[in-house]
């Protein structure tokens, strides 16, 4: 005994891009700006030109979007960031937020 179904439904695919997420660096009094450049050179792969430009940025603005990524991978450079500072007694903060 075999049954017949028919399904008259169609499905629709709704592919998207991933959204991407801008890490933004905080400036603070403590944290030295040769850190700041080193952070910017080696997590965000940065040319020492544009971290010097970033750098005072931070400093003069108050804070500036270091890196723009999929959330899993700014997420992981902010986290990278934040403890590299800590370790060596700095208060550098970085915030994660989506991008628009």
């Amino acid at each position: 005994m075999t049954t017949d179904v028919d399904i008259d439904e169609k499905i629709k695919l709704d592919i998207r891009e991933p959204s991407v997420y801008n890490v933004i660096m905080l400036n603070d009094d403590t944290t030295p700006i040769e850190w700041v450049m080193g952070i910017l050179k080696e997590i965000f792969r940065h040319s020492t030109s544009d971290a010097e430009a970033l750098t005072m940025k931070i400093h003069t603005e108050g804070s500036a979007v270091v890196g723009t990524y999929k959330y899993e991978i700014a997420e992981q450079k902010g986290i990278e960031s934040v403890n590299a500072s800590r370790n060596n007694g700095f208060p550098l903060q970085l915030k994660v937020e989506e991008a628009e």
